[in-house]
């Protein structure tokens, strides 16, 4: 018989193993010495115990699954209690419990972290949803709407599921938007067409008229036809850009046609006035020799006769005609105000309410001097302040007054 801390061999050969309920039968041993026996079963629960700690390495060093390893621990568990093995089986079972409490807290801590990853889940598909509902309900940027539906619909596929109920019911909600955007842009196109074909019409209408204008010999009345066709072309809108681009092709072909014309007739008739405008010139020049006006009446006469002479000269070229009226403009402008003045000056009426406006003043003057006067003989100094400050006032009335007077004279 020989014996071992975790076991013995009994004189029949047969090998037991010690546990916590007593003794259990390995195996047998007849083929030599005991101490080989009990040899070769301890390096049986070396086999199994390296088996423990390969498990334990996997299940603390890696991420292996919660179920994959409770599986190996159930697996290595049975191989234990019914080990064919002398050693410490009890220790073994224990760090198999352990590992399995372990296992356990790591699949409470996944299934936490995969509920709080559902909860997220969630909350990023309800905000998924709700920006797909508002684009469908306000958008009216269609191209940019659409583009930001199909991200929406990539970000729902990138995040994580959640459970099956809450999926179903979101993505039905993210569905129909997508539905809803599609019908009113649809919608928006179909009623932007009409109005397209509306403007269309409109503007076909403008354009046949303008080519019924092309041809007119009309110039003012035409070119006053055609600024209003612009602005009613400018009012109607646009329409689809090949309609657009045909019809605004015509238009400026019969807009320039009757323009190009008009501008030939008056380049021809501003040619003709060349001369004219030279003899205006003339008269310019001698009308402006009347400034600055010393006499009114003798300017005036003069500026007569050279508008008598300008009217008879006849009309002059368009780009020469502002200059050249406006220039006698300004020496009429400044003859009149000349003959105003002189008018003015020579007005008896105005000439005795001057004189009559200096009187007063004067005799004003001499009621405050007097008032002055005797509130500086009397000490009363708030009268002398209030009597110097209106003569003050008084006196500059009366130069004011003199000034004006003098025009006259």
């Amino acid at each position: 018989m020989s014996t071992d801390p975790w076991g013995r061999v009994d004189e029949d050969g047969t090998v037991y193993v010690r546990t916590a309920e007593g003794e259990r039968a390995v195996g047998s041993w007849q083929a030599g010495e005991p101490e080989e026996a009990l040899a070769y079963y301890r390096r049986k629960f070396d086999e199994l115990a390296g088996q423990v700690q390969l498990l334990e390495q996997r299940v603390r060093g890696t991420d292996l699954a919660p179920a994959q390893a409770e599986s190996s621990i159930t697996k290595l568990r049975e191989s234990v209690a019914e080990a064919h093995a002398v050693g410490d089986l009890a220790s073994l079972d224990d760090r198999l419990t352990a590992l399995s409490e372990l296992v356990g807290k790591r699949r409470e801590e996944l299934r936490a972290a995969r509920d709080q990853a559902r909860v997220h889940a969630r909350e990023v598909k309800e905000r998924i949803v709700a920006e797909a509902e508002r684009i469908a309900e306000e958008t009216t940027h269609w191209k940019s709407g659409g583009e930001r539906l199909r991200q929406l619909v990539e970000e729902w596929k990138a995040a994580e599921r959640v459970d099956r109920a809450t999926e179903a019911a979101l993505w039905k909600r993210l569905s129909t938007a997508r539905t809803a955007f599609a019908k009113r842009r649809k919608a928006y196109f179909s009623s932007l067409d009409e109005q397209r074909d509306a403007v269309r019409g409109a503007k076909e209408r403008i354009v046949n008229e303008a080519e019924a204008l092309a041809g007119s010999t009309e110039w003012n009345a035409t070119a006053a036809a055609y600024r209003e066709l612009m602005s009613q072309w400018k009012a109607a809108g646009r329409a689809s850009r090949e309609a657009e681009d045909e019809l605004w092709t015509r238009f400026k072909a019969a807009q320039d046609e009757f323009f190009h014309a008009r501008s030939a007739v008056f380049a021809e008739r501003d040619a003709s006035f060349a001369a004219n405008a030279e003899v205006k010139e003339g008269l310019l020049t001698e009308a402006e020799r009347l400034l600055p006006v010393g006499d009114a009446r003798a300017a005036r006469s003069a500026l007569r006769g050279i508008l008598e002479r300008w009217e008879a000269a006849g009309p002059v070229p368009r780009d020469q005609r502002d200059r050249l009226e406006g220039g006698l403009r300004k020496v009429d402008e400044a003859v009149r105000r000349a003959e105003e003045n002189e008018w003015k000056r020579s007005n008896p009426e105005a000439r005795a309410r001057a004189q009559d406006t200096v009187n007063q003043l004067r005799r004003s003057i001499e009621q405050l001097e007097t008032r002055l006067s005797k509130a500086q003989t009397a000490g009363r100094d708030k009268d002398v302040k209030e009597a110097e400050e209106a003569l003050a006032a008084r006196r500059s009335w009366l130069e004011e007054a003199e000034r004006t007077l003098a025009e006259f004279s």
